[in-house]
């Protein structure tokens, strides 16, 4: 084998391999059995003080554990966000959780575009079929769709996104977007677990009567009627009639 060709090999692979090891260090350590609401209770009362004390090392912190866990494709999604509401409250809370989300599937996107795009798109699933058809019509409006559907998993749209070559232009915002609405539930929920756990009080059906609770809980219910407005939003701007040239009317 060449130098050119073991370095291309490296450029291709490398970023792949890295995120292979990272996922079994992770897994290994055993850090993946604290994402819990069990261990969140458990340690709030310390976690809170620790954002209250040096809230810039507590948020880079976050942002790290955040970005690397949806890099490497581990569970735990759900339980950072809570955690990002229950450490820095509802807004600052729901603006950490979307920047580690996309932080994250970022780096998932840019790994396998860079691994596996040419022969994924040579081969296509069925999935990334439908996903090429959406992308090529309108890539923007379909990655924010799907980011808006909680059902979508994030790894598939991260490695769909990759695999279409979709511009880092185009993948940023959208998934920021795209994630922003869910993000902010979440943190709204973490912020009122931080006041049940305060109370010294445990998750339960009648903790979700708390107004803390049932509002969030009542916003991720908005967040499933948002894809087909979208849809149908956009669909009236395309059947919208084109202006009339001056000289006609």
């Amino acid at each position: 084998m060449t130098r050119d060709k073991a370095l291309l090999l490296l450029r291709r692979f490398g970023p792949l391999a890295v995120i292979v090891v990272l996922f079994a260090v992770v897994l290994a350590s055993g850090l993946t059995e604290h994402l819990s609401l069990h261990e969140l209770r458990a340690r709030g009362a310390e976690l809170q003080a620790f954002a209250a004390e040096k809230p810039l090392q507590c948020l880079a912190i976050y942002l790290a554990l955040y970005v690397g866990l949806v890099a490497v494709s581990l569970p735990g999604a759900l339980i950072m966000s809570l955690s990002a509401g229950f450490l820095f409250g509802p807004i600052a809370g729901g603006f950490a959780a979307v920047t580690g989300a996309t932080g994250g599937s970022t780096v998932t996107y840019l790994v396998f575009r860079t691994a596996f795009g040419d022969s994924l798109r040579r081969k296509p699933s069925a999935f990334l079929t439908r996903a090429e058809a959406g992308f090529k019509q309108d890539a923007f409006a379909y990655l924010l769709t799907l980011r808006l559907i909680p059902a979508f998993p994030l790894l598939i749209v991260n490695i769909a996104s990759g695999v279409m070559n979709l511009r880092i232009r185009t993948f940023l915002p959208a998934s920021f977007l795209g994630m922003a609405p869910s993000s902010f539930v979440y943190a709204g929920i973490g912020a009122g677990l931080g006041h049940i756990f305060a109370r010294g009080g445990d998750v339960s059906i009648e903790t979700l009567l708390s107004p803390r609770i049932y509002l969030p809980i009542i916003g991720m219910g908005v967040l499933a009627f948002l894809p087909p407005l979208w849809r149908h939003w956009r669909k009236g701007r395309n059947a919208a009639p084109l202006p009339m040239p001056l000289d006609e009317k």
